[in-house]
Parts: C-alpha cells; structure tokens; sequence
C-alpha cells in the first residue's frame, strides 16, 4: 500500500470546508519567500496536488489548507493566506484573462548536488538556499558519477567544478595553500583510482555523463565557473584543453580549431584562454572578474517578461517579486551574447550591454539553465568570506531564480500552444 498516498487523502479529508487551499503569496505580502520555496516542496513530498500561479503576485502557490502545512508554515514565518473555493474562483478568473496561467505541480523532483565530500573554502548559491529552504538534496562526487548514479535523479546542480580539469587555474594565486595543495591531490588521487591518467581526463568524462543525464531527461542547473568549463570539456572532449599545470604540458596550441561546438549546449565559436599564467578559461564571460586589465564593473540585470500561456517553462524561471536585480561576481559572471547559440533562450540580461545573465535551452530530452555569478548576497565573493546568511536576505530576487529551477521540474508538461 502507498502510505504517502493514504496519509494524503485522509488529510484532505480533514481540511476545514471553509478554506480549501492556502495560497502562498510571493509578492511583497510573503514574510520569507526563500522558505516559502520549502512549503511547497513539502506539499509536492507529500503528494499533495499544488498549482503555481504564474504571474500571479509575483509567481504565487497554491497548496491545500491542512495543518501540517499551516504548522510548517508557521514555524518557518512563511506568509499563508487561506481562500475559499468562491475566492479561488475569482483568482482563476483573473489569471484566465491575463498574462498569467496556473501550472499544477505534480511530483517533487529527485534533487543532487555535484560538490566535493570536502569542498574547498568557497560555498555555494544552490546549497545554502537548499539547506535555508529545506529542500532534501542529495550530494554527489565523481566516483558516484562514475558508478551511474545520476539515473536516479531528475535534477542535478554543479558546484563550482572546473570540468577542464585545470582547477580554475587557482594554482596562480594559491599553489602553496593548504587547501589548494589538498584539493588538488585528492582529485588526481580519485582520477587515478577510476583509471585516469590526470584531472582533466577524469573531469572530462564526468562533463560527458553529465551531458548523457541531460540528453536523457535530465535537467541541470549551474552557476558560475560551472556554467562555462561543462561546455568547454564537452565540446573539447578529444582536445586537450587543459595541459597540466603540475608538470608543465601545455595546452594543444590549436585546440580552438578542434572543438566540437555542435556537442555543446549553449555556446559556440569560444576562443579558449590557453595560457596558464592568465586567471581565465575563454572568452564565454563578459566580465573577465579574475584578470585586471579585462575586468568590467558590475551593473543590473533586469529578467523578461514572458507569457505564461505561450511560453510557461522561460515563464517559472523568471518568477520574482522584482524585475531588475543587482549584479554580482563569480568566477564566470555573465555570458557573451555573440557566443550564445541561437537555441538559447535569454532569461535575463543587462540593457545595453555585451553580455545575457540567465539562460535556458533544450538540448535532447532534458533541459539546462545556466547562471552567471557566484553568490546574488555576495557581489564581490572571495575565497575565504564567509557563507552568506539568508535569514537576513529571505527576500533576495537573485536567490529566488535559484529556487525557481528547483521547482520547475515539478511542473507538469502542457501540450504547446499553436
């Protein structure tokens, strides 16, 4: 017998006949929008039939009105406003005449996490506002990769890995580190026990399962150095891109010529950085944060407005009680627009500049959404700074994009509109 399934239906059984759902508010009214994320998740656990209101109070929920949900709620101090079946009515009403739409919600995605069992003095978006939200992940490393585990998952998030196996070239500045030192000799010790010869091999062949779980199905969310270096090891698969800091083998001097672009998901025609004194891996980010003489300043990005009945996937993921959100750095900060393939759907981007923020494209069956930036509470992340706190940041529009993707799974497919 389905337990989850039992324990369901006899709590919608118990529901007060006065309010039959509990509409979460995401605009202004909401008291913690990143925990707001949470309650709904918990409803989608519990099988419990959710809808997302599109474009409605900045991208509301609609959940059922049970006690266990109003309990969570009150703990976490998520803002619930009980609505009766005439009110929700009235709501239908009003999304069915505007740019907006209802998404029903239908399973809680399987949820990983690509970061090291000891990860480095950095931490990570996606995990503190997992963690904050309370949001069950699961994390995992190459020899799980290895293994297949990706099967057992509908959406995976990449920490800020560089999959060309060059460490983000952190050597240049941090060689002599002990964290550095530790990092770089447990990757070569767990590429050579898989059978690698060094760690661009090794973190190649992660890039290509990764983009295998993504050609079968699978949805993938990066942000940061992530976003740049998967595209780079998958379109350089039988290129060495990378050389070999620790010994001195440079990098092949034509490997621009022998990238496969068409493997890649959303770039093409890169120009890779091929010299390892340079703190940069190709021309993909605008902002160039780790090389002085390219650096450009931090602006604003502001997201589209798309349609929510034409177009309701770029719709999820753009969700937010503002439209214009505040820059910040990360390791890759934004994309070029000249290297975006024509596929990619631009979610956001800074008004007259060179550069997109957030975008989003189909590649076989699955999906990825790609992120520029390391932390949107942390403009100007360094190595060593602290993680960021999100009890004071529980209205952040940057960390709510986060949230959306993990989210968007749930969605249930609607057929296109013609």
């Amino acid at each position: 017998m389905n337990f989850r399934w039992l324990t369901a239906a006899l709590l919608l059984m118990a529901a007060p006949l006065h309010a039959q759902r509990l509409l979460v508010p995401m605009d202004d009214a909401q008291s913690d929008h990143l925990k707001a994320y949470g309650l709904t998740f918990a409803a989608l656990k519990a099988s419990l039939p959710s809808e997302w209101l599109l474009n409605y109070r900045g991208g509301s929920f609609l959940i059922p009105d049970l006690p266990e949900l109003r309990k969570r709620a009150a703990l976490d101090g998520v803002t619930i406003e009980p609505i009766s079946d005439a009110q929700l009515a009235t709501v239908r009403t009003e999304i069915a005449g505007a740019n907006m739409d209802a998404v029903p919600l239908e399973k809680a995605p399987r949820i990983a996490v690509y970061t090291p069992p000891d990860a480095p003095p950095w931490d990570d978006a996606v995990t503190l506002a997992l963690k904050y939200a309370g949001i069950e992940y699961t994390p995992i490393y190459d020899d799980e990769v290895q293994k297949g585990d990706l099967s057992k998952y509908d959406w995976l998030h990449l920490h800020h890995e560089d999959f060309t196996g060059q460490l983000n070239k952190f050597h240049l500045g941090y060689r002599d580190q002990p964290w550095f030192v530790d990092l770089y000799q447990r990757n070569l010790a767990t590429a050579k026990k898989l059978g690698y010869a060094n760690i661009p091999a090794l973190k190649k062949e992660v890039a290509e399962r990764i983009r295998q779980f993504v050609e079968r199905g699978g949805f993938v969310f990066a942000m940061c150095g992530a976003t740049e270096t998967l595209e780079l090891a998958i379109a350089g698969k039988d290129v060495d891109i990378a050389g070999s800091f620790a010994d001195g083998t440079p990098a092949d001097d034509d490997a621009d010529s022998k990238m496969d672009w068409k493997r890649a998901m959303a770039f093409q025609g890169v120009h890779l950085e091929p010299s390892p004194f340079i703190s940069s891996m190709s021309d993909i980010d605008g902002h160039q944060v780790n090389v002085a003489q390219r650096r450009q300043p931090l602006g604003a990005f502001t997201l589209f407005g798309f349609s929510a009945k034409f177009d309701p996937v770029a719709t999820m993921l753009v969700q937010d009680h503002r439209a214009v959100i505040n820059d910040f750095y990360g390791v890759t900060t934004s994309f070029r627009k000249t290297a975006l393939k024509p596929s990619v759907t631009v979610l956001a981007l800074e008004e007259g500049a060179p550069w997109v923020k957030y975008i989003h494209g189909d590649y076989g069956k699955g999906t990825w959404t790609y992120y520029g930036g390391h932390d949107p509470e942390d403009p100007q992340h360094a190595i060593g700074n602290p993680p960021t706190d999100l009890s004071l940041h529980k209205h952040s529009p940057g960390y709510r994009l986060i949230l959306n993707n993990v989210l968007f799974p749930a969605a249930k497919k609607k057929p296109l509109k013609t």
